[in-house]
Protein backbone atom coordinates (compact mmCIF):
# COMPACT_ATOMS: atom_id res chain seq x y z
CA UNK A 1 0.00 0.00 0.00
CA UNK A 2 1.55 3.59 -0.72
CA UNK A 3 2.65 5.10 2.65
CA UNK A 4 0.63 8.12 1.40
CA UNK A 5 -2.38 6.93 0.61
CA UNK A 6 -2.42 5.41 4.58
CA UNK A 7 -1.51 8.20 6.35
CA UNK A 8 -4.27 9.92 3.87
CA UNK A 9 -6.82 7.44 5.26
CA UNK A 10 -5.67 7.92 8.39
CA UNK A 11 -5.89 11.67 8.84
CA UNK A 12 -9.50 11.43 7.23
CA UNK A 13 -10.07 8.44 10.27
CA UNK A 14 -9.03 10.35 13.09
CA UNK A 15 -10.68 13.99 11.62
CA UNK A 16 -14.21 12.19 11.47
CA UNK A 17 -13.46 11.03 14.88
CA UNK A 18 -12.68 14.13 15.98
CA UNK A 19 -15.43 16.09 14.40
CA UNK A 20 -17.71 13.38 16.36
CA UNK A 21 -15.94 14.06 19.87
CA UNK A 22 -16.04 17.68 19.47
CA UNK A 23 -20.45 17.47 18.19
CA UNK A 24 -20.74 15.47 20.95
CA UNK A 25 -19.31 17.82 23.78
CA UNK A 26 -20.79 20.54 22.07
CA UNK A 27 -24.16 18.48 22.39
CA UNK A 28 -23.49 17.71 25.69
CA UNK A 29 -22.60 21.64 27.24
CA UNK A 30 -25.44 22.85 25.61
CA UNK A 31 -27.64 19.97 27.39
CA UNK A 32 -26.10 20.73 30.60
CA UNK A 33 -26.56 24.49 29.89
CA UNK A 34 -29.88 24.07 29.19
CA UNK A 35 -30.47 22.21 32.11
CA UNK A 36 -28.91 24.61 34.08
CA UNK A 37 -31.08 27.86 32.63
CA UNK A 38 -33.88 25.64 33.34
CA UNK A 39 -33.61 25.19 37.03
CA UNK A 40 -32.62 28.67 37.26
CA UNK A 41 -35.74 29.90 35.43
CA UNK A 42 -38.40 27.54 37.69
CA UNK A 43 -36.21 29.04 40.60
CA UNK A 44 -36.89 32.40 39.64
CA UNK A 45 -40.22 31.36 39.01
CA UNK A 46 -41.06 30.40 42.66
CA UNK A 47 -39.48 33.20 44.23
CA UNK A 48 -41.70 35.46 42.10
CA UNK A 49 -44.76 33.76 42.87
CA UNK A 50 -43.71 33.91 46.89
CA UNK A 51 -43.39 37.70 46.32
CA UNK A 52 -46.16 38.09 44.25
CA UNK A 53 -48.75 36.47 46.43
CA UNK A 54 -47.38 35.63 49.69
CA UNK A 55 -44.58 37.86 51.22
CA UNK A 56 -45.27 41.09 49.02
CA UNK A 57 -48.63 41.71 50.74
CA UNK A 58 -48.02 40.97 53.89
CA UNK A 59 -45.08 43.20 53.71
CA UNK A 60 -47.28 45.73 52.25
CA UNK A 61 -50.12 44.84 54.39
CA UNK A 62 -47.61 44.86 57.36
CA UNK A 63 -46.01 47.97 56.94
CA UNK A 64 -50.09 50.18 56.08
CA UNK A 65 -50.68 48.41 59.37
CA UNK A 66 -47.50 49.83 61.43
CA UNK A 67 -47.58 53.17 59.88
CA UNK A 68 -51.43 53.65 60.70
CA UNK A 69 -50.95 52.36 64.26
CA UNK A 70 -48.17 55.23 64.56
CA UNK A 71 -50.11 57.45 63.22
CA UNK A 72 -52.92 57.02 65.98
CA UNK A 73 -50.86 56.78 68.78
CA UNK A 74 -49.52 60.12 68.13
CA UNK A 75 -52.88 61.17 67.84
CA UNK A 76 -53.47 59.86 71.14
CA UNK A 77 -49.94 61.70 72.40
CA UNK A 78 -49.62 57.45 73.16
CA UNK A 79 -46.62 55.59 73.31
CA UNK A 80 -48.55 52.45 72.98
CA UNK A 81 -52.50 51.39 72.40
CA UNK A 82 -53.02 49.80 75.73
CA UNK A 83 -55.09 50.97 77.91
CA UNK A 84 -57.61 51.91 75.98
CA UNK A 85 -59.37 54.63 78.08
CA UNK A 86 -63.25 55.26 77.96
CA UNK A 87 -62.91 58.48 76.33
CA UNK A 88 -60.71 56.82 73.48
CA UNK A 89 -62.93 53.89 72.75
CA UNK A 90 -65.30 55.67 70.24
CA UNK A 91 -61.81 56.72 68.11
CA UNK A 92 -60.44 53.18 68.61
CA UNK A 93 -63.61 50.90 67.30
CA UNK A 94 -63.66 53.61 64.49
CA UNK A 95 -59.60 52.54 63.36
CA UNK A 96 -59.97 48.97 64.39
CA UNK A 97 -62.91 48.32 61.86
CA UNK A 98 -62.28 50.43 59.40
CA UNK A 99 -58.61 50.08 59.08
CA UNK A 100 -56.32 47.45 61.33
CA UNK A 101 -59.45 44.80 60.93
CA UNK A 102 -59.49 44.84 56.88
CA UNK A 103 -55.72 44.99 57.09
CA UNK A 104 -55.94 41.65 59.38
CA UNK A 105 -58.28 40.14 57.31
CA UNK A 106 -56.30 40.64 54.21
CA UNK A 107 -52.95 38.77 55.75
CA UNK A 108 -54.99 36.18 57.46
CA UNK A 109 -56.77 35.00 54.45
CA UNK A 110 -53.26 34.79 52.44
CA UNK A 111 -51.28 32.92 55.09
CA UNK A 112 -54.58 30.45 55.36
CA UNK A 113 -55.03 30.24 51.43
CA UNK A 114 -50.72 30.75 50.50
CA UNK A 115 -49.41 28.93 52.77
CA UNK A 116 -47.85 26.66 50.27
CA UNK A 117 -45.52 28.96 48.93
CA UNK A 118 -44.03 29.41 52.44
CA UNK A 119 -39.89 29.28 52.45
CA UNK A 120 -39.70 27.56 55.52
CA UNK A 121 -40.84 23.71 55.98
CA UNK A 122 -42.60 24.21 58.75
CA UNK A 123 -44.73 26.90 59.39
CA UNK A 124 -43.37 29.94 61.45
CA UNK A 125 -45.15 30.04 64.75
CA UNK A 126 -45.69 33.66 64.70
CA UNK A 127 -47.66 33.44 61.57
CA UNK A 128 -50.18 30.78 63.73
CA UNK A 129 -49.57 33.68 66.01
CA UNK A 130 -51.04 36.44 64.29
CA UNK A 131 -53.81 34.26 62.82
CA UNK A 132 -55.18 33.32 66.16
CA UNK A 133 -54.88 37.12 67.49
CA UNK A 134 -56.97 38.01 64.20
CA UNK A 135 -59.07 35.56 65.40
CA UNK A 136 -59.04 36.78 68.93
CA UNK A 137 -60.11 40.12 67.56
CA UNK A 138 -62.98 38.86 65.56
CA UNK A 139 -64.33 38.27 68.63
CA UNK A 140 -63.90 41.39 70.12
CA UNK A 141 -65.52 43.38 67.37
CA UNK A 142 -68.91 41.14 66.88
CA UNK A 143 -69.22 42.10 70.63
CA UNK A 144 -68.73 45.72 70.00
CA UNK A 145 -71.94 45.33 66.75
CA UNK A 146 -74.03 43.79 69.64
CA UNK A 147 -73.54 46.98 71.92
CA UNK A 148 -70.91 44.66 74.33
CA UNK A 149 -67.42 46.75 74.64
CA UNK A 150 -67.00 45.07 77.89
CA UNK A 151 -63.48 43.68 75.92
CA UNK A 152 -61.50 46.43 73.97
CA UNK A 153 -58.59 44.33 72.67
CA UNK A 154 -58.08 40.67 71.61
CA UNK A 155 -57.46 38.39 74.48
CA UNK A 156 -54.92 36.85 72.40
CA UNK A 157 -51.53 39.36 72.38
CA UNK A 158 -49.94 40.62 68.95
CA UNK A 159 -47.06 38.83 68.08
CA UNK A 160 -43.99 40.93 67.96
CA UNK A 161 -41.69 38.49 66.01
CA UNK A 162 -44.46 38.57 63.14
CA UNK A 163 -43.33 41.74 61.66
CA UNK A 164 -39.68 41.19 61.81
CA UNK A 165 -40.18 37.32 60.13
CA UNK A 166 -42.58 39.32 57.15
CA UNK A 167 -40.01 42.28 56.46
CA UNK A 168 -36.68 39.92 56.43
CA UNK A 169 -37.97 37.36 54.55
CA UNK A 170 -39.18 40.00 51.73
CA UNK A 171 -35.83 41.74 51.85
CA UNK A 172 -34.52 37.98 51.62
CA UNK A 173 -36.32 36.95 48.74
CA UNK A 174 -36.00 40.34 46.90
CA UNK A 175 -32.35 40.16 47.14
CA UNK A 176 -32.51 36.57 45.64
CA UNK A 177 -34.51 37.67 42.79
CA UNK A 178 -32.17 40.80 42.03
CA UNK A 179 -29.64 38.08 42.15
CA UNK A 180 -31.33 35.38 39.68
CA UNK A 181 -32.48 38.31 37.02
CA UNK A 182 -29.08 39.96 36.92
CA UNK A 183 -26.77 36.46 36.37
CA UNK A 184 -25.24 36.27 33.43
CA UNK A 185 -26.82 32.68 32.77
CA UNK A 186 -30.06 34.63 32.77
CA UNK A 187 -29.54 37.39 30.82
CA UNK A 188 -27.79 34.45 28.52
CA UNK A 189 -31.56 32.93 28.54
CA UNK A 190 -33.05 36.00 27.25
CA UNK A 191 -31.09 36.45 24.56
CA UNK A 192 -31.62 33.02 23.44
CA UNK A 193 -34.86 33.15 23.80
CA UNK A 194 -36.63 36.67 23.66
CA UNK A 195 -39.93 36.57 25.84
CA UNK A 196 -43.01 38.02 22.90
CA UNK A 197 -44.03 41.87 23.84
CA UNK A 198 -47.71 42.50 24.92
CA UNK A 199 -49.18 45.86 24.48
CA UNK A 200 -45.93 47.08 24.28
CA UNK A 201 -44.52 46.00 28.11
CA UNK A 202 -42.05 42.76 28.04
Amino acid sequence: MDPSTFFSSTLLQNAAGLTVLLAFVGYLATFMSAQVLARRKDKLELVNRRLNEFYGPLYVASQAGNIAYRSLLKKQGKTQSFPILDSEMKEWMLWMTTIFMPLNDEREKIIIKKAYLIVEEQMPQCLLDFVTHVVGYKAVVAKWAEGDYSERRSTIGWPPEFDVYVEHSYAALKAKQTRLLHSFTWRLWHRLFPRKRKNGFS
